[in-house]
């Protein structure tokens, strides 16, 4: 019973201390904690005899860093999940750019004709070659269009002076006949008058 005694009023002074010592503020770790209860603590055949106010202080700065580490758990959590959603939008979005960006690379690089989608190489080579068989057709039929302006202007003269020689002979050919019949009608009055 004096064992009792005496451990009662042991832990009558421990409490007495404990409760007239301002608790400590500062943020002590869980282990830190335990080693503290350990200490403070008193022995009683074998075993430790634990206050029960340092019990429930130290089982609410377990609950509470537990609490803490959970609500921080959550947070990174949802910290996660937003940066793997932003993640994935960045990369649609990255994907999206680069379809735009190859499709306006094909626009650029292309040009509509007929409904057609051609390069612009071929369609460079397309006019070039459009321009150069124009260019070769008007040459040609400039070239072909004097050479008959030419030849109609030949013919043209040779059918005036076929004209002027014809109208030449058919005035000789006139003069030769009334001629002929003035020496045929003299002829024949000579043979009446003789």
């Amino acid at each position: 019973m004096k064992l009792h005694l005496s451990l009662f009023t042991a832990m009558l002074c421990i409490s007495i201390s404990f409760a007239q010592k301002p608790k400590d503020t500062r943020d002590i770790s869980i282990k830190e904690g335990f080693d503290k209860l350990y200490r403070v603590s008193t022995n009683y055949k074998g075993y430790k005899v634990i206050n029960k106010e340092n019990f429930l202080d130290l089982k609410q700065q377990v609950l509470d860093s537990l609490k803490a580490s959970q609500n921080l758990l959550v947070e990174k959590n949802n910290l996660l999940t937003a940066s793997n959603l932003d993640t994935k939008k960045n990369e649609d979005l990255l994907i999206l750019t680069k379809l735009t960006l190859e499709t306006s690379l094909k626009k650029e690089n292309s040009i509509s004709l007929f409904g057609i989608q051609l390069s612009k190489f071929i369609y460079n080579f397309l006019l070039w070659a459009l321009i150069s068989i124009l260019l070769v057709l008007v040459i040609y039929l400039s070239f072909k269009f004097q050479k008959n302006n030419f030849l109609t202007k030949k013919a043209t003269q040779n059918l005036k002076n076929v004209e002027h020689e014809y109208e030449l002979y058919r005035k000789k050919a006139l003069e030769r006949e009334q001629k002929l019949r003035r020496t045929l009608q003299d002829e024949i009055n000579k043979q009446r008058n003789s």
